[in-house]
């Protein structure tokens, strides 16, 4: 007896981290995958697995370090494609994208008020920090 396993289309069923990374999200997959292990991906509001699949609708929140990106997955595709093509498998919100501007901006005006270095140092320079390392 021949068993025959049904699948679904690749277009109805990808797992979120195939998902992420073809919606560049993360640079690699495995990146992705340690990302939704680590917890810095929620789908509708809970944790989840690298595993689980992901469907048109859900809503997605993704914490890349300071940033944090709410999604909602418009098309799925487990290829990953060209920037523009990957900005159509999402839609942000809008309130997310306030937030990362806004947060943005703040950086923007802390680094400002940081003074930016002089540049590489000089041979004098370089002398003077061997001494103060070796404090002869």
């Amino acid at each position: 007896m021949i068993e025959v396993k049904c699948r679904l289309p690749a277009a109805e069923k990808v797992r979120i981290d195939k998902w992420l990374w073809a919606a560049r999200f993360f640079k690699t997959r495995s990146l992705a995958a340690k990302a939704v292990s680590g917890g810095h991906v929620h789908v509708n509001g809970s944790r989840s697995k690298p595993a689980r699949p992901v469907q048109v609708g859900d809503e997605l929140c993704v914490r890349r370090g300071s940033l944090e990106f709410v999604v909602l997955v418009q098309r799925l595709s487990s290829r990953r494609g060209p920037a523009e093509l990957a900005r159509t498998l999402y839609l942000e919100t809008d309130e997310s994208i306030r937030r990362r501007e806004r947060s943005r901006d703040e950086r923007r005006l802390l680094n400002a008020a940081a003074p930016a270095p002089a540049g590489r140092p000089d041979k004098r320079d370089r002398r003077k920090i061997r001494q103060f390392i070796r404090k002869d």
